[in-house]
């Protein structure tokens, strides 16, 4: 049974608000989606998002792709609060990827490299449907809690996802570190309020967030919402700050790396 909160979550224009509230002080994707809307100008042609979810990067790309595709992994895909709602335009093995080579101009692929075990095998995949001169761009995450589980196998530094993307027969154009020490503090603080003593995951899906969770029926505590909300908005504030004035290159919540593949192999 719902709890009020979560009915107001899914009307259209409070859903809206608390989305855009939720998503300022959530630090992880609000560097994500900052740093996704950034490289979406160097996508073109047909492009594959690969672990789609509910496509929520798609109108970012939209302007500069004649074709969006979005795949997931038929399996894992079936037990995540997105499959109550259709979003993949295809679905798949986990193992090959159903296109032939060079099919794509720009590959895509968001936070989904922790969650398959042969992490390797995917990025060779991505890299095989990926056409000469074409674009991958890829996320990972570095330092972030347990998700998904029992599909959380992995986490990468900008060296391990070098070698995969070497291995894998692209150039590796560029790494971007998605936030610093104290985005990594505040962040890892703000889940644990926010899940742990708020309780607010079922608000969470409520409003369109964790679609790649299982469905949740945990009821919100309300008692501690007073204390707890104010104390996330300060920590996600102060975090922005303190990473700017104070940064630390060795810490990250994770990368973002964008690859190409070349005209001709060495």
């Amino acid at each position: 049974m719902r709890s009020g909160i979560e009915n107001l979550a899914r009307r259209a224009g409070v859903s809206r608000l608390m989305r855009r509230a939720s998503d300022w002080v959530d630090l992880q994707l609000s560097l994500l989606v900052e740093g996704i809307k950034a490289v979406a100008p160097l996508a073109h042609g047909r492009m594959l998002d690969v672990g789609c979810g509910e496509k929520p990067y798609e109108t970012f790309f939209r302007p500069y792709v004649t074709e969006y595709i979005g795949i997931e992994h038929s399996a894992t895909f079936a037990r995540t609060h997105t499959s109550t709602r259709s979003f993949a335009d295809v679905l798949y093995d986990g193992h090959t990827l159903p296109f032939p080579d060079g099919h794509f101009d720009t590959v895509m692929s968001i936070q989904v490299l922790e969650h398959t075990p042969e992490p390797q095998r995917l990025v060779d995949e991505m890299g095989r449907v990926l056409a000469v001169g074409g674009t991958l761009i890829l996320t990972a995450p570095f330092s972030f809690r347990l998700h998904e589980e029992p599909h959380d196998y992995f986490r990468y530094s900008p060296h391990g996802l070098r070698v995969l993307i070497e291995h894998a027969g692209l150039e590796l154009m560029e790494v971007r570190a998605q936030g610093g020490l104290f985005t990594v503090l505040a962040h890892k603080l703000n889940v644990f309020l926010a899940f742990r003593v708020g309780r607010l995951e079922s608000v969470a899906q409520a409003s369109g967030k964790l679609g790649h969770e299982g469905p949740t029926h945990a009821r919100p505590r309300f008692w501690a919402l007073p204390a707890v909300l104010p104390a996330i908005v300060v920590m996600s504030l102060g975090a922005r700050v303190l990473d700017h004035a104070l940064p630390e290159p060795t810490e990250s919540l994770g990368f973002l790396v964008l690859a190409r593949k070349p005209t001709s192999r060495a």
